[in-house]
């Protein structure tokens, strides 16, 4: 089915069809992941799961790189804050986590100088404009967002900017994945694949993922009819038994990716363990900043001393975010945890699972 005009993504008619065949072929209970915080918001904003069957359940997985970042890492963003001369800029979705006892919003508050920016650039430029103060981007994100940080940094070397820095808190998708698949608790039966950031990767990074787990995989864009047709792709495969890695994005998204920006983000960073928060430690899930920019490694720079780190009592964002519990599971939601008060980032970030469902879940 071409679909070629933006009215046609939203067409009532062709919802119908599409909605009408996933129940005419849907006979088993399904659990079907979305690795993507805003598929998690479309689904929500747009009713989608109202429209499904009862035998499908779509589960919101670690898409919000907010979310995943590890706590001891939000310790340390905050710890960096409180050194002199330093400037914090930083998206504005980690500006209210929770760290374990404090967050960049109370440090601000108490005259820490952080900064909301729109774009690496906008770091830079606070960089050139105060040349006796340094300047930590803080660099969070997936490969979506990894390949602009890498180019402020070979930016700020070409201009000889030399009082910006960056710190690196970079996941990747594909790998955690792989996680998901080998954690007993979890129990999914197709993954929903993320659209931006498999712009930049390509189909290609998922195929290790596939050619291991056999799991019916699909690359969705972000307009409602877009993730239908995910889904009906999802359980087309899983009914016939023929599971396949099918990018439903194709307008966006190409086998090879963006090469361009993966050779931007590979000659500036290294690929490393890291820990995500309710996951652990995933091999090779993480980029470091390479020894030949080190002098733009804020790690590296500035001495960053984090006590032992603690997740907030009774959240369960861990879990949230690996599919096992939905939000409405959660001792907190809605009752201690809300979006003025939130008490894990799953509520904090606009792509968080609990913040999508505070917003829609009623609707």
């Amino acid at each position: 089915m071409a679909i070629k005009y933006l009215e046609e993504y939203r067409d009532p008619a062709i919802t119908r069809k599409i909605v009408e065949r996933i129940t005419a072929i849907s006979k088993q209970p399904l659990r079907l992941m979305e690795v993507c915080g805003t598929h998690t918001m479309s689904i929500f904003k747009s009713g989608i799961r109202h429209l499904l069957p009862e035998t499908i359940s779509l589960l919101s997985g670690p898409g919000c790189p907010v979310c995943v970042t590890a706590q001891n890492e939000i310790d340390a963003f905050i710890a960096l804050s409180r050194v002199e001369d330093v400037i914090i800029t930083t998206f504005g979705d980690l500006i209210k986590v929770p760290g374990t006892d404090s967050s960049l919003q109370t440090e601000r508050a108490g005259g820490r100088d952080i900064r909301i920016v729109y774009s690496t650039f906008d770091a830079l430029e606070i960089a050139k404009k105060n040349p006796n103060k340094n300047v930590v981007f803080l660099g969070v994100g997936f490969e979506t967002t990894a390949p602009t940080i890498a180019a402020s940094i070979l930016a700020a070397k070409e201009m000889n900017i030399d009082n910006y820095f960056v710190i690196s808190a970079h996941k990747l998708v594909p790998p955690a994945l792989v996680a998901l698949m080998s954690t007993r608790e979890v129990n999914i039966d197709g993954f929903m694949l993320p659209g931006h950031v498999s712009v930049v990767i390509g189909t290609k990074a998922y195929q290790s993922f596939f050619k291991q787990y056999q799991t019916p995989c699909a690359i969705a864009g972000f307009e409602p009819l877009d993730i239908l047709q995910a889904i009906l792709i999802l359980v087309e495969q899983i009914e016939t038994g023929a599971p396949q890695l099918t990018n439903g994005y194709r307008r966006a998204v190409t086998f090879e990716g963006n090469v361009k920006a993966q050779k931007i983000m590979q000659d500036v960073f290294e690929i490393v363990d890291v820990k995500w928060r309710g996951i652990g430690t995933i091999p090779d899930s993480g980029l470091k900043i390479r020894k030949e920019f080190a002098a733009f490694d804020a790690q590296k720079e500035f001495a960053i001393i984090v006590s032992e780190s603690k997740e907030p009592k009774g959240c369960v964002c861990g879990e949230i975010l690996t599919g096992i519990k939905n939000p409405t599971e959660c001792p907190l939601y809605q009752k201690v945890c809300t979006p003025m008060n939130p008490v894990g980032p799953c509520m904090v970030s606009n792509e968080g699972t609990c913040a999508a469902y505070d917003r829609y879940h009623s609707i």
